[in-house]
C-alpha cells in the first residue's frame, strides 16, 4: 500500500506574473499546494495567515525589496523557522555581499537563505531544492 504523503503549502512572491504562473505550475505539478503572493506585504499576510513550509522570494519586485521581506522574515518570531528561497535576476556574489553589508548594521544580523537561484530556474534544480528543504525535520534549529 503506497503511503500518503502530507500536501505542503509553497508561498510564491513574485510581482512578475510569468514568473508567477511559471512557478504555481512547477510546483502543484509536483503535488504542492502554491499561495501566490504579488508582493512582499502580501506574502507577510499570506505567510502569517497559513504559514507555509516554504517561501520562494524575488529578490527584485517593484513595490519593496525582496532582501527587505526577507529581513522581516526573519525577524518575526512566528515566520523565522520557514526556510526561504531567493530567486532573482541578480547574481549570489551580488545578493550575498548586499546581504552581509546589512547584516553589519548592530542588531541587524540575518542568517543566509536556504537557497538562492538566478532566474530564471531551471525546473529540475528548484524541484530538487524544493523536495530537500520541505522534507527537512521542521524541529532542527
Amino acid at each position: 500500500m503506497e503511503q500518503r504523503k502530507e500536501v505542503k503549502n509553497i508561498l510564491v512572491v513574485d510581482d512578475e506574473l510569468d514568473m508567477l504562473i511559471f512557478l504555481s505550475n512547477l510546483l502543484m505539478a509536483e503535488g504542492f499546494t502554491v499561495i501566490e503572493a504579488k508582493n512582499g506585504t502580501e506574502g507577510i499576510t499570506k505567510a502569517r495567515k497559513n504559514p507555509p513550509a516554504l517561501i520562494i522570494l524575488d529578490v527584485m519586485m517593484s513595490e519593496e525589496s525582496g532582501i527587505q521581506i526577507y529581513r522581516l522574515l526573519k525577524f518575526d518570531k512566528q515566520l523565522k523557522r520557514i526556510p526561504v528561497i531567493m530567486l532573482s535576476a541578480i547574481d549570489r556574489d551580488t545578493f550575498s555581499h548586499y546581504q552581509k553589508f546589512e547584516s553589519s548594521q548592530p542588531g541587524q544580523s540575518v542568517p543566509e537563505p536556504e537557497a538562492f537561484l538566478e532566474k530564471p530556474p531551471e525546473a529540475e534544480e528548484l524541484i530538487n531544492i524544493v523536495l530537500e528543504l520541505t522534507s527537512m525535520d521542521k524541529n532542527h534549529d
